[in-house]
């Protein structure tokens, strides 16, 4: 097939070189503009961008797909279809309707459940047990198009967003071939979403810091969802004052005590109810270390009491 892809970060690498081992011809590749990055601040292409490169493509960044210039580009292209993995711009009825089957869409939820910015680390941050991948028929509504194809994943005690979201780009890259071949030949039927929808909005900065009087399951899901980016967060004492501190990765642990109580010299700390052990750790400043590493640095005895 002639296809246009349009993708941005990390998560959508898979797709696009899944879709170039199976014999497609990529006519563009769609990516958000490079942003400054780095303690430089060094204009950075993403992630799609960079291996579009490589891959000899050509890579189209514009503001916005609205503009009637980036309308008009798309439509010139004569596609068959889109394949749209996390690009991050809203498309408006001109570009949806352009390639001759359409836009479709990798959304990385099980529809309607999560629909919107931030499904894996919602799911995670819930306590969900399963999750999933869906290729769906795009339209103006936020993830509301028709199912065409799908596959439901375990989401394991020890996910973090970062795990997660790899395992589920790899499964999600696997069914563009099917996906396509079935829509190309008519094989597929879409199938309307069912379900009273929720909404994975996006990761707040003021949402991060860690609320240790909830109970032991919501704070270890909390910090797994949110492992590596923004973080979890907490303040621990020192005599220079508080120190911020990231959790990247914790598992649910005995004891109990007050609310942000460090219940021993390994970092099992307290909960409202129950107790979650830190396993991995980012001070301010520093590169992400296991617990028991830093601890060699940065005492935290037993009875200290995290904020």
């Amino acid at each position: 097939m002639r296809l246009a892809f349009m993708g941005t970060p990390d998560f959508a690498v898979p797709s696009l070189a899944e879709l170039l081992a199976s014999g497609h011809e990529i006519v563009a590749v769609y990516s958000q503009p490079p942003r400054p990055r780095g303690r430089g601040q060094k204009l950075t292409p993403s992630p799609v961008h960079a291996f579009a490169e490589t891959m000899g493509l050509p890579v189209f960044t514009p503001e916005s797909m609205k503009s009637p210039e980036a309308v008009a580009d798309f439509q010139s292209l004569d596609l068959d279809a889109a394949c749209v993995v996390a690009y991050g711009q809203i498309l408006n009825a001109e570009v949806l309707a352009a390639p001759r089957l359409g836009c479709l869409n990798l959304h990385g939820s099980l529809l309607p459940r999560w629909r919107g910015a931030a499904p894996i680390q919602r799911a995670i941050m819930a306590g969900d047990a399963e999750t999933g991948v869906q290729i769906m028929q795009m339209s103006l509504g936020l993830d509301e198009g028709p199912i065409l194809l799908g596959e439901l994943m375990d989401i394991r005690p020890d996910d973090t967003a970062a795990s997660l979201s790899e395992r589920m780009a790899h499964v999600g890259a696997g069914l563009w071939p099917r996906a396509l071949a079935a829509i190309d030949r008519g094989g597929v039927t879409p199938t309307e979403q069912v379900g009273e929808p929720t909404y994975a909005r996006k990761i707040t900065p003021a949402e991060a810091r860690i609320d240790w009087t909830r109970p032991a399951a919501e704070v270890d899901a909390h910090i797994r969802g949110l492992s590596p980016f923004p973080g979890a967060w907490f303040e621990a004492p020192s005599e220079a004052g508080p120190v911020r501190i990231k959790a990247l990765l914790s598992a649910l642990a005995d004891g109990s005590g007050a609310p942000g109580e460090t219940l021993d010299d390994a970092l099992t700390v307290a909960c409202g109810t129950g107790a979650v052990r830190l396993i991995r750790v980012q001070r301010e400043g520093k590169a992400a270390q296991s617990a028991e590493e830093m601890l060699r640095g940065f005492a935290l005895p037993a009875g200290t009491v995290l904020g």
